[in-house]
Parts: structure tokens; C-alpha cells; sequence
């Protein structure tokens, strides 16, 4: 039986301006992106259950949602949340006996670069209530804030003042001390205390950028991971910061934020300038090559918004799982079938594939 609905996430945001990493480079506005995202249960045992992340990022002046729809043979489908986070997931499930479980959902959403003006305080910027900011400066099971972490962090941020300039300073130490492991599967899970009890600081963006939000939190700056994927090429001519071609099935990315007192959220990304250091052409650039320069200055307060966000949430526990631990994050598809967790990097029983397009702008 087909089943098809449609869910419509958020309204739209307020302009904002962005900062060019080229000074040739115009301030893009929106631009309109769809995925597609199929997936199978090869080797069915007894019920079959997916949950795929669902763009559930509230609307803001970078990212708007405008609507996701699926399709498929599966008995139930339905939106649901994780609660904690917002984690936003399509849940589907097939009755025993179906013999080729298949779902697939289609998601668009509105997407513009992204900056955040450091030099001058934003009188109407957002502010943390005391509780959210005691939620963003929690710890989860994989980032501590106390022990190692905390006692890593406070070094690297000794004599900053403001939360800006620890957090830079965590940026830089973050950018300088790890580097980008490509033998990590996936993205890496974000176990950052085993990372720095044994001294091995490489990962993906999973462990990266998770160690910046752990350092920062130990020290009291609200910081949070975002998980999604990225889509369309980099408009700055970083092959390794861009899809590259219409199958981003392995594109998952995360990126990281910090809260300021006079400025919001701001963006960062360390993973993505240890990830042009290894993998922008020729590979393996020195620190010091102009590219990689450019990149880390602009990645501490700024974003090229040709990714989507999908949530912020770390322990996501799946509704309706027969069993199983907690995720770490959901950024990608995940599955079960005869009560067993699927491996989402393991195609031979669950495969995937997701593909985007430009609809407009």
C-alpha cells in the first residue's frame, strides 16, 4: 500500500547579510534545495523499522524548511521527534512479511550563506535564558565536561575573558592539535575523552567539531553540534568543502556553534579546515597555504550554506526501537529488522541512497 504525506516544518526567516570568502564574491540570497532519500531493507527478518533524519532545524535568518513527502510500502509512516532536541525523524514500519520494505523521502528547504559580524556587539541579538544555557553547557555520554576535558580546556583558555575569545581560542588550538583521520568511519562518533586520554586527536567532523563543543562547554560557553549534510558544490572553488556530484549518500557533515552574550549563535567549523588540509588538491597542505588560511579565518563566524541542517540532538534515543543503545546523533538513515540494529555505514542489509537538486531560489 502507498502512503503519502506532507509536513510542513517552519515559516520563513529574516534577511541577513553574509561575508564573501572572495571580496569578487556578492552576497548570494536564497536558494531553494531538494533531497531524496531511498532506502531498502535487503534481508527482511520479521518487522522491519527505518528513521531518517528529517531538516527539523527551527527557521532562522540561514535555513527555512519548507516541506518534506514520502512514499513508500511500509504499514506505518509518520513525522516524530527524539523530544529532548527536536530531533525530527521520519519514522517508518513494515509488517512481517514483506518482502522488500522501500521508503522514499523528499525534502526541500531554503538555504543562504551565513556570518556573523564579530567586530560589532548586536544589541537585538538573542539571549540564553539561564536554563538553556545550563542545556547547551551539558554534558552528553560521549562529550564530559569535567575531568580531562575540562582540565585540557582550561589551559588552552587561560587569560581569555570574553566568550568569544575562548572560544577562539579553542578554535585554534582545536584546528592546530587535531587533525583528520581518513580511516574514520563515517563521520567518527565524538568520543572526545578517550581522544584526548590517548593523545590521538585524529577523527572526522563527528570527533572535531565535537571536541570543540566539549572544550567549550567545560569552560561555560554554550556550545552545540549541528548534524546534516552537505549539498551543491562549494561556490569558492573548494572541492573537498562541496558535493561534487548528484549522489551525496556519503555527505554527511556536522558542523558546531557557539552562544556570545551580544551576538547570538555563531558558527564555526574546525573538522572542515583539518579536511582542506588533507584533501583540497594537490592534498596534504601546509598550515600555511593560502587556501587553508582563508579558510580558517573564515570558518570561525561564518558558514557556505550549501549544507542542510537537520538537528542538534547527542543521544538520541529511536522511538519504537526493539533494543539497542542510544545514537550518539542521527545524521544518518538508521534501521532494524527481526529486532536487530542495522549498521547505517553497512550496506550489504540496508542500503541508501540520497540525491539533491537546485529547484530555485
Amino acid at each position: 500500500m502507498d502512503r503519502r504525506e506532507f509536513l510542513k516544518l517552519s515559516a520563513a526567516g529574516a534577511a541577513a547579510g553574509s561575508l564573501p570568502w572572495r571580496a569578487a564574491h556578492a552576497s548570494p540570497g536564497w536558494r531553494v534545495f531538494e533531497t531524496t532519500t531511498r532506502v531498502e531493507i535487503l534481508k527482511p527478518r520479521g518487522v522491519s523499522r527505518v528513521w531518517l533524519p528529517l531538516p527539523a532545524v527551527e527557521a532562522t535568518d540561514w535555513q527555512k524548511v519548507i516541506g518534506n513527502t514520502w512514499t513508500g510500502n511500509a504499514a506505518k509512516t509518520q513525522a516524530m521527534s527524539d523530544g529532548k532536541y527536536g530531533v525530527g525523524m521520519l519514522y517508518a514500519q513494515w509488517s512481517e512479511g514483506e518482502a522488500r520494505p522501500s521508503v522514499e523521502l523528499t525534502s526541500r528547504f531554503a538555504t543562504r550563506d551565513r556570518a556573523v559580524n564579530l567586530a560589532v556587539p548586536n544589541p537585538r541579538a538573542e539571549r540564553l535564558s539561564a536554563s538553556e544555557h545550563a542545556f547547551h553547557t551539558a554534558a552528553t555520554d560521549l562529550i564530559p565536561t569535567d575531568g580531562i576535558v575540562r582540565e585540557t580546556a582550561l589551559q588552552i583558555v587561560k587569560g581569555a575573558k570574553s566568550e568569544v575569545d575562548k572560544a577562539r581560542a579553542i578554535y585554534e588550538w582545536t584546528v592546530e592539535n587535531t587533525f583528520r583521520d581518513p580511516k574514520t568511519r563515517g563521520c567518527g562518533w565524538g568520543d572526545i575523552k578517550s581522544m584526548l586520554e590517548t593523545n590521538y586527536l585524529g577523527g572526522k567532523c563527528g570527533d572535531l567539531n565535537a571536541m570543540f563543543v566539549g572544550l567549550a562547554r567545560s569552560v561555560g560557553v554554550a556550545a552545540r553540534d549541528l548534524y546534516g549534510i552537505r549539498v551543491a558544490p562549494s561556490a569558492h572553488g573548494y572541492k573537498s568543502l562541496g558535493a561534487n556530484s548528484d549522489d551525496i549518500s556519503k555527505a554527511q557533515h556536522c558542523r558546531a556553534e557557539f552562544f556570545a552574550q551580544g551576538y547570538g549563535w555563531i558558527p564555526v567549523d574546525p573538522a572542515d579546515v583539518r579536511k582542506v588540509i588533507l584533501e583540497e588538491p594537490p592534498g596534504n597542505l601546509p598550515p600555511s597555504h593560502e587556501r587553508v588560511a582563508a579558510a580558517r579565518k573564515r570558518l570561525f563566524g561564518s558558514w557556505e550554506m550549501n549544507w542542510v541542517a537537520f538537528n542538534t540532538g547527542h543521544d538520541v534515543a529511536l522511538p519504537n526501537a526493539s533494543g539497542g543503545p542510544k545514537l550518539s546523533y542521527l545524521m544518518y538513515p538508521n534501521g532494524e529488522t527481526g529486532g536487530e540494529r542495522l549498521d547505517p555505514l553497512e550496506p550489504d542489509a540496508f542500503k541508501y541512497t540520497i540525491r539533491w537538486r537546485e529547484v530555485g531560489a
